[in-house]
């Protein structure tokens, strides 16, 4: 007899549905960028994990699928960081195990992390937007992995388009305050 498959259930904490509004539009990056900071601080307020917010928007439409913080240390779990989180929530809600048709973009907090780059290209999204940069976070102590610049090249002949740098210094606010409140450094 086979054993059944492990369970395995992603969410984010309970104040985020009280925070965000699903299939709302957001019409510009700007304001898509602001949610996702809106949810790295809450996160860091609330005490619920890492600094870093993240969004799944319809790119034709600006509509609100999904979002993601980080649950790294309270779930107890390496891969769930926000971007990881928004995407399997974007799919799961889609119903679809891709995010490409029809199109989606990722908007986060930061520059992704290595592993969150491969997440990228893998949901199939075809646009990354990021506010703080890969030097922002490292300056707090977080090792980014092996992010190149041939890394985000290889995403750009893949399809993906890449804006960085968006409302940059309002992105750094959540990352001080993870400093500031003593946030632990989970990937030294």
């Amino acid at each position: 007899m086979a054993t059944p498959d492990p369970f395995l259930a992603v969410a984010n904490p309970t104040w985020v549905g009280k925070l965000i509004q699903l299939n709302v539009a957001f019409p510009n990056d700007e304001e898509r960028m602001r949610l996702a900071l809106r949810l790295a601080l809450e996160n860091v307020r609330r005490q619920t994990g890492g600094p870093f917010g993240a969004a799944v928007f319809e790119s034709e439409t600006g509509r609100l699928v999904a979002v993601g913080v980080n649950r790294v240390l309270r779930a107890n779990c390496s891969v769930l960081h926000a971007e990881v989180v928004a995407i399997m929530l974007a799919e799961a809600r889609l119903h679809s195990y891709s995010l490409r048709n029809p199109k989606h973009e990722l908007v986060v907090s930061c520059e992704p992390c290595a592993m969150c780059s491969g997440a990228v290209l893998w949901s199939g999204v075809r646009r990354l937007v990021f506010g703080a940069l890969r030097e922002d976070a490292e300056r707090l102590g977080f090792d980014e992995g092996p992010v190149f610049e041939q890394t985000y090249e290889y995403l750009q002949r893949r399809g993906l388009e890449i804006v960085r740098g968006v409302c940059r210094a309002e992105a750094l606010e959540p990352l001080r305050l993870y400093k500031d409140s003593g946030g632990a450094i989970y990937n030294p």
